[in-house]
């Protein structure tokens, strides 16, 4: 069944907007490309770098399996309509 959903290709597809996402964001924020950070605040231990980089894997995994469960849907409702 996994396989006639494109289960694989669809975790592929999400891994790679994931982390292309997470990586720009990521960029933005730590390299201020459009400006300083307004607010002042004090990251403990591991520094803005660091807690924006967990941030970001927080992010890329989250949209991973989003975009993953999206296309596995489609998927399957395509499945569905061709009978």
């Amino acid at each position: 069944m996994a396989q006639a959903l494109d289960v694989p290709r669809n975790a592929l597809v999400g891994v790679v907007v994931g982390v292309a996402l997470a990586v720009v964001l990521y960029l933005v924020r730590v390299l201020e490309l459009f400006g300083p950070f307004a607010g002042t605040r004090e990251f403990p231990l591991l520094g803005p770098e660091g807690w924006f980089l967990l941030l970001a894997f927080v992010l890329a995994t989250t949209t991973a399996m989003l975009v993953a469960a999206l296309l596995t849907v489609v998927s399957l409702v395509s499945l569905v309509r061709r009978g």
